[in-house]
């Protein structure tokens, strides 16, 4: 093997430095488009195009999923910290929106995950029992089947989508 075809190995701790890293501008863009999105356009028709947005992008990351990508970096990589009973701790994402002031608006990027679920097969979803951006010490999810009104909404991009993640719904209601 010559030397353009060595493995570069990245030790573990750079890894995770690196992944946080960009976890926490993805966190800051969503914060700063959606703080954005509700100053020029107001709080309910704002929160309505974050959401609308969320669906996409899950919808995208759902169809690389699908086609064989991986999903976003897991714990192994600094993410967050998932325990063997499916407690996830220490988001990245949820942390940025708590350090901001902004877990109404941040607790909607939590949207990506029964949308992307969905993209992958329209009869699951995947929604918070509790969430770490909402509020709550740590994540954990359950999988469950859609309605039929789920599906419908979410094939016609619904802004009214929102009610698929009871917990994100009771987060939002507050604001």
């Amino acid at each position: 093997m010559d030397s353009a075809e060595k493995e570069e190995l990245v030790p573990l701790k750079e890894a995770k430095e690196q992944v946080e890293t960009a976890i926490t501008r993805i966190a800051l863009l969503h914060l700063a488009f959606s703080k954005m999105l509700v100053e020029e356009f107001g709080a309910e028709k704002g929160r309505a195009l974050i959401t609308k947005s969320i669906l996409q992008y899950g919808r995208w990351v759902g169809e690389r999923i699908k086609g064989g990508l991986p999903d976003y970096p897991v714990a192994k990589y600094g993410a967050y910290v998932e325990h063997e009973n499916g407690e996830v701790y220490d988001c990245v994402l949820a942390r940025i929106f708590q350090q901001y002031g902004e877990l109404d608006l941040g607790s909607l990027y939590c949207y990506v995950d029964p949308a992307k679920f969905m993209a992958v097969d329209p009869r699951r979803k995947q929604v918070h029992n509790d969430c770490a951006a909402c509020g709550d010490e740590y994540c954990t999810f359950n999988e469950v089947p859609t309605t039929e009104k789920e599906r419908n909404d979410f094939m016609n991009r619904s802004t009214d989508w929102k009610y698929v993640d009871p917990r994100l719904v009771r987060a939002t209601e507050k604001q």
